[in-house]
């Protein structure tokens, strides 16, 4: 029996859900919820690896979802360690996770070191993996400790595939101070994996990425658009004893705002809804040109201690992208580059390495 066709459409599948990683972009989602920081993270966390049961083993399932926090932890830390607030990991089933940066980098250099932290601790954490298992199998346990070789394999392979130069993911950001010549590399190599690999899944956004390409470095427009989904919560309470016309919940407006920088760079946006008597403001995401704030959602929480009215905005701009941005040492950019093409080496030799270890035979 010729199982070639099963192994490539497994391959295409774990590449699909590898690839949707590039919907951590995505800033809605996490705005709109109501869980505190990390119970969202842990209970997205729990759906995740029970949706990843319906297709894996318990062990697998588990496993995989650790490989992905311990990848997204990677970039939380480095956020931190650049001084950029961000999010706890949040998770979704059969599409990866998301990390939202509440601020993004001022330089490539800084958004290289950020993306490079997701692929060097995902390593780091898929390599003890390996080492668990090995030891395990060589110390006489049975067929329970080749688990270990599998997570390890997943952890490698996701990690292996977010180093290919192709924005969004991590291995797009850091070219950007190695040399943005390898987003062409990244291009050819993503084509490479849809056709040859079946991920037909990532179709969309190769188009994404080429087409931002051409507008770039053909057409030479530099102007970015920008969206943003801003939420807050006022006491519901006051405004009612102050006679206030709560909208319902559809109800969409612009809204008055004015935006100002911080002396790190930041930007900020104070939203006014004067018909409310409410004033808030919000950290953007980076430097851009507001042209309008239009409130998209107003929800009464009558269910909470003290009942609150929830506001959701969305703030539209643009952005233009300034060359000043990949400016980056020569030493640095050898610093990268070698980095950069050391682990993907090390993750390559990994892979060959486990492809060596026969799994044991059930008892």
């Amino acid at each position: 029996m010729d199982n070639k066709p099963v192994a490539r459409k497994k391959g295409g599948w774990i590449f699909g859900a590898a690839a949707l990683f590039l919907l951590s972009k995505a800033k809605t989602l996490l705005a709109l919820l109501k869980f505190s920081k990390f119970g969202s993270a842990l209970i997205s966390m729990l759906i995740t690896i029970w949706a990843y049961t319906i297709v894996f083993p318990v062990q697998v399932a588990v496993g995989l979802v650790g490989m992905i926090f311990i990848h997204e932890i990677g970039h939380v830390l480095a956020a931190k360690r650049k001084g950029l607030p961000v999010s706890a990991p949040f998770f979704i089933p059969f599409v990866g996770a998301l990390v939202m940066m509440k601020r993004h980098p001022r330089d490539a250099l800084t958004e290289a070191y950020i993306a490079y932290g997701g692929p060097l601790v995902g390593t780091i954490g898929a390599t003890a993996a390996l080492a668990i298992g090995w030891f395990g199998l060589q110390g006489g346990g049975g067929a329970g400790w080749y688990v270990w070789i599998v997570i390890a394999k997943i952890g490698f392979f996701l990690n292996l595939f977010n180093l290919i130069p192709m924005q969004p993911l991590d291995g797009g950001r850091i070219a950007s101070a190695v040399s943005r010549w390898l987003w062409i590399v990244g291009l050819i190599g993503g084509a490479f994996v849809i056709y040859f690999m079946d991920a037909w899944i990532l179709i969309i956004f190769w188009i994404l990425f080429a087409y931002d390409l051409y507008k770039k470095y053909v057409r030479g427009v530099k102007a970015v658009p920008m969206k943003q989904t801003i939420g807050w919560e006022t006491p519901l309470q006051p405004l009612l004893d102050e006679g206030y016309f709560i909208p319902g919940e559809e109800h969409r407006r612009e809204l008055p705002f004015t935006t100002y920088s911080t002396l790190d760079g930041a930007q900020k946006i104070t939203v006014r809804w004067e018909s409310l008597g409410l004033t808030h403001t919000a950290d953007l995401a980076g430097q851009s040109t507001i042209d309008k704030v239009e409130a998209v959602k107003v929800a009464k929480l009558t269910d909470k201690e003290e009942p609150a009215l929830l506001i959701v905005a969305n703030v539209h701009g643009h952005a233009y992208e300034n060359d000043a941005y990949y400016e980056v040492s020569p030493n640095a950019r050898l610093g990268y580059g070698v980095a950069y093409f050391g682990l993907a080496a090390y993750l390559v030799l990994m892979l060959w390495a486990i492809g060596t270890i026969a799994a044991p035979a059930l008892a």
